[in-house]
């Protein structure tokens, strides 16, 4: 257990509806043990939430309302299965109906939430049965409807009309994706209904367990996940399964083989296979190939649930694969073995300027896990760069960091100072925790860019944010940044806790005593990025927490050192705090009239804001050979102009 800084939920949404293709990592899917949550759960996790929970300490009316809506919302997110009248009695309900939610809760009775699961269970069946009849005339069809585009609904349909044309949308789209996806095949009828038959499967997981008799471990799983996210936009309750895929996120590492699978109209195909795992060294598996064996046993006719079974060995340390390539079939054996994510944890580059280097380091999280650690990286990575030549410049790019431990953040922050605050937390009862720096040593002093997006959420708006309040840095990109300044406590990382959640306990700031909860970290130069034409952020979701501020802590007041400590702290630390650097901020003006020079001669970045604003707008684009910037990160090649005009500025 402990404190994690909350991943957020910063990846681009599509506001369309949502076409997935079911991927999954199957090293990293856990055989767990047979877990059953009973209606007693329920009452005593929610009240270990509620214990913690920085703003509510009780099942309330108000929170009643939120579970309703978010159990509905749960089931039907993109607005495909149920009506309107159907869903109104509980997303809009009465008084007496939360009132009733509120006194059955204290008395382990969920009989509301079984009310709703009887109108789920029938929209299902009415959801199988008109799928039949559009699968039907789409099979028999020679060609795919033309003009069927991505929909967000905001509203549920009215009649079942309205509900079928949602349905035939949702089935095209299916089909035009499957189309792409595989353009060399043959478009026939017989495909056509494979594919339908592939995606039946896919509706079923998630339909058949609220067909289930046996609901008692279904409605409990759902009713705390609802109870929990009413609590505010990142509290949480999380299946074993869940929890396991987070903690694998977290670690960077994974006990398997190292091989991604999809399900696909051809079978169990490898998708993917993770650097540096069993299946890449073996040299013998290739992306495409399908899974036809495991252990000799034929998966004709397995699930697909069946099959990523089958894989985790129960204990096994070896498996043989069967697997087709083209016309050839060929078996391979693979041993198990702990594989680290390295391409999901820092990478750097450079390039030379002047008589030395610019530095390029990507920060995709701030992870941690038994010998290794994004700060330990991070240190690892500058020290690599040094010997490369002399920095003149660097930047950290976390554009796509979405938050991680909020110690690794703390030390990644570290790095850049001599020693000081970097966050500040404030719990329930007004407790403030000072979280420092205590390392004198500052491992990087010279320009210094962060590249930000809307998608920068978290731990990494602590570091920009922090960087930027000492002046030690400079933050580029998007108007803003995510926009989560809370703080989770979690029992996911601890695989034998009796259940897995994360609950926000606190806020945090950094040392000028600015929040970034909603606000986000604002950029000090703009270079937009793909992400800022797209609502994304704490802003947009459902019941975040307010923004507010402290005083800031320049001077560490020292309030919450044990008296002990207190000499130690005067003599070796309060002498080497960061102060406050004003060089960068100076150049501003300078920077901006360069950068916005740069940017608006530079006619791959004008196609590129041509294409932001068409996007913008829902109208498609046309890509020509004279209009695409290609694969040119433009970006990050403005961040490293902005930092040679940094290193020039100072030198003069």
């Amino acid at each position: 257990m402990g404190y994690e800084e909350g991943r957020g939920e910063p990846r681009m949404r599509c506001r369309l509806f949502k076409i997935f293709l079911p991927i999954l990592l199957f090293s990293v899917v856990s055989a767990q043990k047979p877990f059953q949550l009973t209606y007693q759960d329920v009452r005593m996790t929610m009240q270990g939430m509620l214990g913690y929970h920085v703003e509510y300490k009780e099942f309330s009316p108000l929170l009643a309302r939120r579970t309703l809506k978010i159990y509905v919302e749960q089931f039907d997110p993109e607005k495909i299965y149920l009506l309107a009248g159907e869903v109104r009695p509980f997303v809009d309900p009465k008084e007496g109906r939360l009132q009733a939610v509120v006194q059955n809760y204290l008395k382990d009775d969920f009989t509301e939430f079984g009310q709703i699961d009887q109108v789920f269970q029938r929209s299902v069946i009415r959801a199988r049965t008109l799928r039949s009849e559009i699968e039907a005339e789409l099979i028999a069809s020679d060609s795919i409807p033309g003009g069927s585009r991505a929909e967000y609904y905001s509203d549920y349909a009215a009649d079942e009309a309205a509900l079928r044309s949602r349905l035939k949308t949702q089935l095209t789209r299916i089909l035009q994706a499957e189309q792409q996806a595989a353009p060399r095949a043959a478009w026939t009828a017989e495909r056509r209904q494979k594919i339908f038959a592939l995606w039946e499967r896919r509706f079923a997981r998630f339909e058949t367990p609220y067909l289930s008799q046996d609901a008692e471990h279904m409605r409990s799983m759902h009713v705390l996940k609802a109870m929990a996210k009413s609590l505010d936009a990142h509290t949480s309750y999380f299946s074993p399964e869940e929890a396991f895929d987070m903690r694998t996120s977290l670690e960077k590492q994974f006990e398997g083989i190292g091989v991604v699978l999809r399900e696909s109209v051809d079978g169990v195909v490898i998708y993917d296979l993770v650097k540096g795992g069993p299946a890449e060294r073996s040299g013998k598996i290739s992306q495409g190939d399908v899974l036809v064996e495991i252990d000799g046993l034929k998966l004709n006719d397995l699930a697909y649930e069946e099959v990523l079974k089958k894989l985790q060995g129960e204990g096994r340390s070896k498996v043989q694969l069967g697997l087709q390539s083209g016309t050839e079939f060929y078996r391979v054996e693979l041993t198990r073995e702990k594989i680290v994510m390295t391409d999901e944890r820092v990478q750097y580059s450079f390039e030379p300027f002047a008589d030395g280097i610019i530095g390029r380091i990507n920060l995709p999280s701030f992870y941690e896990s038994e010998g290794f650690s994004c700060e330990l990286d991070m240190r690892e990575a500058l020290k690599a760069l040094k010997k490369e030549g002399k920095i003149l410049g660097l930047v950290l790019d976390m554009r796509e960091n979405s938050g991680g431990f909020l110690n690794q953040a703390v030390k990644v922050a570290g790095l850049f100072v001599t020693s000081g605050v970097i966050v500040i937390s404030k719990y329930a009862q007004g407790e403030v925790q000072y979280l420092r720096d205590l390392d004198v040593r500052s491992y990087y002093s010279g320009p210094l860019v962060i590249l930000t997006s809307k998608a920068s959420a978290s731990a990494a708006e602590i570091v920009a944010q922090a960087l930027q309040d000492y002046g030690t840095a400079l933050v580029v990109g998007d108007e803003r940044t995510y926009g989560k300044g809370t703080i989770q406590y979690q029992t996911v990382t601890d695989s034998g806790a009796s259940s897995f959640f994360k609950v926000t306990v606190g806020r945090y700031y950094t040392v000028s005593g600015r929040s970034t909860q909603i606000e986000g970290v604002k950029a000090d130069l703009l270079v937009p990025t793909p992400y800022s034409i797209y609502n994304i952020g704490e802003r947009y979701l459902e019941y975040p927490l307010k923004n507010d501020q402290i005083p800031s802590a320049y001077v560490d007041p020292l309030t919450d050192i044990d008296p002990r400590n207190q000499r130690w702290f005067e003599k070796n630390y309060l002498p080497n705090i960061q102060k406050k650097l004003s060089v960068w901020t100076q150049m501003l003006p300078v920077l901006k009239n360069n950068s916005s020079y740069r940017l608006k001669s530079d006619k791959d970045f004008a196609f590129f804001q041509k294409t932001l604003d068409r996007q913008r707008k829902g109208a498609g684009v046309q890509l020509s050979p004279t209009e695409n910037w290609g694969v040119r990160d433009l970006q990050m090649i403005e961040a490293v102009n902005i930092l040679k005009d940094m290193a020039i500025d100072r030198k003069g």
